[in-house]
């Protein structure tokens, strides 16, 4: 499998290639060169399966050349054999035809898990087979950075730099980043939101002599391997609920696009998904996108959905792409009007096939507490706000009545207490694992949210520079 650039001026490489590249050297994004198909009875044949073994057989195609299947096989076991439910990501029933799709069972009780935990696993076996070391470079709105901590802390050849917004995310999710106590993991506050971060990281991946003396790589979303690893449980829970043979519909907590972009790759490989619902909090670019056509970004709103408190969604641009028919002219004009004016506007094609596959509503406060209410009061369930976001985007939206809908549970609720207690009056019990990291010493540093001082604290701790001071 070959992968191009969203905006065509990069070249392309092979999975291996975009699995150390994160973002391409023009700017864009990463896609598959083709969209491998499955047909209805192969995607029947996954029913009954193992989630491992379903894993390995979404994933392969896409590492096709690279990564041989055995090996592979090999890697997804190692990578869901640390979650805590035998399923990986159940299914629960809350209704008639509404389901919760439970995506916290991993090492730091979110979904970004699912693919932090085999990202971690590749890179690590490519730098070994390669021979070379990386500096690992991520922006989080929260639960980004705790799973790629645990996947990444003491490995040898990687030093991990993690950028969050100071006072912007849950004491939880912070917490799980600042107490990992390895000297390879470095966690850094700036005094900003998730987007000042996310558009650091980028500016320093465009900074081509700073990128290729660290060795810089990402594991956020814009790297192609994390949106390859969330479409395993599209499937997972689509077949569950009888596809091929019955189309499902999802509810998707989004801010950076990415778990829905995961949802729209499974769609293309031939899961029968019926809607794709965006659901947003207060920061509504995507639905506002949606319903007039034009991508506006406005002030962050701090909200008790922190992980969704973004404006600028990285992955929209490869929705762009496709919804272009994958010209990237037309990209790199939208994305340079955007770099200009702070806003682009969609042509009516483009919006109308991005209507045919999603629908996108806003979420606010008052409506993601009474959903975590009335679920808590109707089932004694307990769920974190951004699934409350989904639960009530998805009851807003629900259509065809026959249609399963699945809800993506996202976080453990007890990685937001507070939110949860002021909705449901109860607090939500405490994992041991998540105890753990509560209770550890913090270690962490707080500079200015300025590429900058970004590239200087990089310069100064990695080991890359220590090791070769010529740089």
């Amino acid at each position: 499998m070959q992968y191009i650039s969203t905006r065509g001026q990069a070249p392309s490489l092979d999975f291996e290639g975009v699995l150390m590249a994160g973002l391409a050297r023009d700017g864009g994004l990463y896609v598959p060169e083709h969209w491998p198909a499955m047909t209805p009875g192969q995607i029947a044949d996954l029913a009954g399966q193992s989630y491992s073994r379903v894993a390995a057989a979404i994933m392969q195609p896409f590492v096709e050349g690279a990564v041989p299947a055995s090996d592979m096989a090999a890697l997804v076991d190692k990578a869901y054999g640390r979650f805590t439910h035998p399923a990986v990501a159940p299914l629960v029933q809350l209704d008639d035809n509404v389901w919760l799709l439970e995506l916290f069972h991993g090492p730091t009780l979110a979904f970004k898990d699912l693919a932090m935990q085999v990202l971690g696993l590749l890179m690590d076996r490519s730098l070994r087979r390669m021979g070379r070391r990386a500096t690992i470079l991520a922006a989080t709105s929260g639960d980004t950075g705790a799973a790629a901590v645990e996947a990444f802390k003491g490995r040898e050849a990687i030093d991990l730099f993690v950028l969050f917004p100071d006072g912007r995310i849950s004491a939880a999710q912070r917490r799980q980043m600042t107490t990992a106590g390895a000297g390879n993991v470095h966690p850094v506050a700036l005094r900003g939101t998730f987007d000042d971060c996310q558009g650091i990281v980028k500016a320093l991946f465009n900074d081509h002599a700073f990128r290729d003396a660290f060795q810089l790589s990402a594991v956020n979303s814009i790297n192609w391997a994390r949106i390859m690893a969330q479409a395993v449980y599209y499937f997972t829970a689509a077949v569950a609920l009888g596809a091929p043979h019955r189309r499902v519909s999802f509810s998707v907590p989004t801010g950076n696009f990415g778990d829905i972009f995961a949802g729209y790759v499974a769609l293309r490989m031939g899961l029968p998904v019926e809607r794709l619902i965006i659901a947003t909090n207060a920061n509504d670019i995507l639905a506002r996108t949606l319903a007039t056509g034009r991508y506006e970004p406005r002030p962050v709103v701090a909200t008790a959905s922190p992980s969704m408190d973004i404006q600028v969604s990285s992955n929209f641009e490869r929705l762009l792409f496709e919804a272009s028919s994958r010209d990237s002219g037309r990209v790199r004009t939208l994305m340079d009007e955007f770099a200009v004016h702070g806003s682009f506007t969609l042509a009516e094609p483009e919006l109308a096939g991005m209507r045919n596959v999603f629908a996108a509503t806003r979420v606010d406060e008052a409506e993601t507490r009474e959903a975590l209410a009335t679920l808590y009061r109707n089932s004694r369930y307990m769920a974190d706000p951004h699934t409350g976001v989904g639960l009530a985007a998805a009851a807003k939206l629900k259509g065809n009545s026959s249609v399963p809908m699945i809800v993506l549970a996202t976080a453990h609720p007890a990685k937001f207490p507070d939110a949860v207690e002021d909705a449901t009056g109860a607090l939500p019990e405490k994992p041991e694992r998540l105890h753990t990291a509560l209770s550890g010493q913090e270690d962490f540093s707080v500079i200015e949210a300025e590429p900058d001082a970004v590239r200087r604290f990089i310069a100064e701790r990695s080991r890359l520079n220590l090791a070769n001071p010529t740089l």
